[in-house]
C-alpha cells in the first residue's frame, strides 16, 4: 500500500507535548510523508488570544473572556507543507506568534468557555480529514480526541526545549526562555480544565537528544503499525 493512497485507513494521530518538544515540526512532517491533514491546535488558542487582545478585552477577567468566547471566526488550513489560519478573515500566522499574543495564551486557553469552544472546533476538522489527520496540541489525546487511532506524548528536558525555542525566537536569552517555558508548563499542566497530561495509552518519546529527522521516522513507523493492525 502506497503512503496517503485513498485506499489507506484513515487514521487520527494525537500528539501532545510541552512547548519546544517538536510537536510543530514532527506533526507537520509526519502528515506530509502520510499524506494526511495537519491541525495545530495550540494555532487555534494563540488566534483566539490574539482577537482577544486586539479587541481590548480583559484578560485579567475570565467572565469577560468567556462573554466573547463565540465572537471570533477561526478557521484553519490543514496542508500540513503550508497550514493557515484566519480570523474573521484576517490571515493571522504571523500576529499569533508576537510575544504578547504568547505571554498571554495560557490565561486565554484556561477559560473553560474558550477551551469548550476552540475543541469543538477542532473535533469537526478531526471528523471531516478524508484520509486522516495528525492533531497536535497539549490535551488532544486526553480530551479533545480520546477515542484517536495513536497517541504519542513528545517530552524533551527543559534545557533542550529552551535551546530549540529560544533559536526559533532569534536572539532570545536562553535562561530566560526556560524560565517561561517551565512557568508555562505549570500553567498548563495546573488549570482546571483539560490540563496538559500525557494519555494512559499514549506512547512516549523522549526527543532531548533525538535529531527531527529521527523523530519524525519513530512516528511514521508508530503510524504505520497501527494501520497495519499490528
Amino acid at each position: 500500500m502506497e503512503n496517503g493512497a485513498p485506499t489507506a485507513k484513515p487514521v487520527i494521530v494525537a500528539i501532545d507535548g510541552p512547548s519546544g518538544t517538536g510537536k510543530s515540526s514532527t506533526s507537520k512532517a509526519v502528515a506530509a510523508q502520510l499524506g494526511l491533514s495537519y491541525l495545530d491546535t495550540g494555532a487555534q488558542y494563540r488566534a483566539i488570544t490574539w482577537w482577544m487582545v486586539t479587541n481590548g478585552i480583559d484578560l485579567e477577567d475570565p467572565t469577560a473572556i468567556a462573554a466573547v468566547a463565540g465572537k471570533p471566526v477561526i478557521v484553519s488550513g490543514t496542508d500540513p507543507d503550508k497550514p493557515t489560519i484566519t480570523v474573521d478573515g484576517v490571515d493571522v500566522a504571523g500576529p499569533i506568534r508576537t510575544q504578547e499574543v504568547t505571554s498571554k495564551v495560557s490565561a486565554v486557553s484556561a477559560v473553560p468557555e474558550v477551551r469548550a469552544r476552540i475543541t469543538e472546533l477542532q473535533r469537526s476538522i478531526a471528523a471531516a480529514a478524508v484520509r486522516g489527520i495528525v492533531v497536535e496540541g497539549r490535551d488532544i489525546g486526553t480530551t479533545v480526541l480520546p477515542d484517536a487511532d495513536l497517541k504519542i506524548f513528545l517530552t524533551a528536558s527543559p534545557e533542550a526545549r529552551a535551546a530549540r525555542r529560544s533559536g526559533e525566537l532569534k536572539g532570545a536569552d536562553l535562561r530566560a526562555t526556560r524560565e517561561a517555558l517551565i512557568k508555562r508548563d505549570a500553567a498548563d499542566s495546573s488549570r482546571k480544565t483539560s490540563p496538559l497530561a500525557k494519555a494512559d495509552d499514549a506512547v512516549e518519546v523522549d526527543t532531548t537528544d533525538l535529531t527531527l529527522a529521527q523523530v519524525v521516522e519513530c512516528v511514521v513507523t508508530l503510524v504505520e503499525e497501527k494501520r497495519a493492525g499490528k
